[in-house]
């Protein structure tokens, strides 16, 4: 009789994983309690996978042997618990995956940083020619590419939310960036909670396994001795990157920046791995491109260098932003605050930042900490207003800087709608023509 497998969620992830199941003969069936769409309908179509939306029909739930959840599905739902009681194992799309290749893997985790790294691990294996796929938070579903088209190397970038759903899943090489309060509302609010799940990717790692990390981390440090003693542990620290520097050139400016450096750091030394060779590395730096809304200058006119990080939702990724650039900065932020602690970059805004725009229906945290810390401050609640006090206040060898250190659900669908939103007026009012 064929194992019953039930996926929870129609998203890149869910359906990835019914696809490798139904190609495992698995008797697969998807639920989604939202819209699935058209796209991901036609996918499981082709496949024949029998699936629901806009439902979850808990009546039939408990007659499958093992449940794979999305990672957007919290494990505080009654019935998540439910199938934990019921003793049946409920598994991350990742977990699933790794069950059926025997490929090199690259694992890739950290509060900020981790597609830049992912991407770069990627691109570095893939100019020099090795047979890599970019899977997992960025790229592809992990499962779609073991089930459709297997490399002999991933580089799988993870999030806490995956991470909680592996029970064996073993990288060959793991990284760890840093650990910064970030998705609190999955861990009750206790920050210790989110860096014990991080802290996951390496928990099954060991002798002739590599685990790579920020010495620099006070979270990661906290936890060090929990890892097997025979696992190869690298570690780098943010502030002595000298060899890394003097061993290679730094012309890309996808790479400016300390934390890039850094990144780069635990890139090159996870590629090394599989064999890369320093010319080969020197010729992916050289070639590399980023992600938009990661630090995107995107626009030189009059003087000005226009960046978009978007991306920038806490305020650590901020301070690496503002650390990265020479003042001048024009820095707009606001959104949808999470309750930040700006001090960290006290320092960095006195010595740099020249104007702040808060952009965002409320931005009344921003104006309360920087009011009398930042002599030219506006608050408005649109890209218009925006963009008539970047007029104002514009002067030649400024950056203005969208680094939000907030959420975008106020004014945006997400970040990615909210530096789209931000590049396309700024092109529109200061391209030259």
């Amino acid at each position: 009789m064929r194992e019953r497998l039930l996926v929870l969620g129609g998203g890149e992830s869910g359906v990835g994983a019914a696809i490798l199941a139904k190609e495992k003969d698995f008797d697969v069936f998807l639920s989604d309690r939202g819209k699935i769409t058209d796209r991901y309908k036609k996918m499981l179509d082709d496949e024949g996978i029998q699936y629901e939306e806009g439902k979850h029909s808990f009546d039939m739930f408990f007659e499958f042997s093992v449940v794979v959840k999305s990672p957007g599905i919290p494990d505080s739902l009654d019935f998540i618990k439910a199938f934990h009681e019921k003793e049946i194992p409920v598994i991350s799309e990742i977990e699933f995956a790794a069950r059926y290749t025997d490929a090199f893997i690259i694992g890739i985790t950290g509060s900020n940083g981790k597609t830049t790294t992912t991407n770069l691990v990627f691109q570095l294996l893939e100019t020099a020619g090795k047979d890599v796929a970019l899977v997992g938070n960025v790229g592809d579903s992990f499962a779609l590419r073991v089930a459709k088209n297997p490399a002999t190397i991933y580089a799988l970038e993870l999030s806490s939310f995956q991470l909680d759903g592996i029970k064996d899943f073993r990288p060959d090489v793991s990284i760890l960036l840093n650990i910064s309060p970030d998705h609190l509302d999955r861990y009750e609010y206790n920050f210790d909670k989110y860096a014990d799940s991080k802290l996951r990717i390496c928990m099954n790692q060991r002798s002739g396994d590599k685990f790579i990390y920020n010495a620099n981390d006070q979270k990661t440090a906290e936890r060090i001795g929990q890892i097997d003693k025979e696992v190869d542990m690298v570690s780098f620290n943010m502030d002595a990157l000298d060899t890394l520097e003097s061993t290679f050139q730094w012309n890309n400016k996808a790479l400016q920046g300390k934390h890039n450096r850094f990144n780069a750091a635990c890139a090159i030394e996870a590629v090394r791995s599989c064999g890369l060779n320093e010319q080969e590395i020197q010729d992916g730096l050289d070639r590399f491109t980023n992600d938009p809304h990661r630090l995107e200058s995107f626009l030189e006119a009059d003087g000005i260098e226009f960046i978009n990080d978007s991306k920038a939702t806490n305020v650590e990724a901020v301070y690496y932003a503002l650390d990265a650039l020479e003042g001048p900065i024009l820095w707009i932020a606001g959104g949808v605050d999470k309750g930040n602690d700006y001090a960290a970059l006290d320092e960095l805004v006195h010595s740099k930042v020249d104007a702040l725009i808060c952009l965002g229906t409320d931005n009344t945290p921003l104006i309360n900490y920087y009011e009398n810390k930042i002599e030219k401050l506006v608050s408005v609640e649109s890209l218009e207003l925006m963009v008539m006090q970047i007029k104002d206040w514009k002067q030649s060898g400024m950056k203005v800087l969208l680094s939000p250190a907030c959420a975008s659900f106020d004014l945006f669908n997400n970040y990615m709608h909210r530096g789209d939103a931000f590049k396309e007026i700024i092109l529109k009012n200061f391209r030259t023509k």
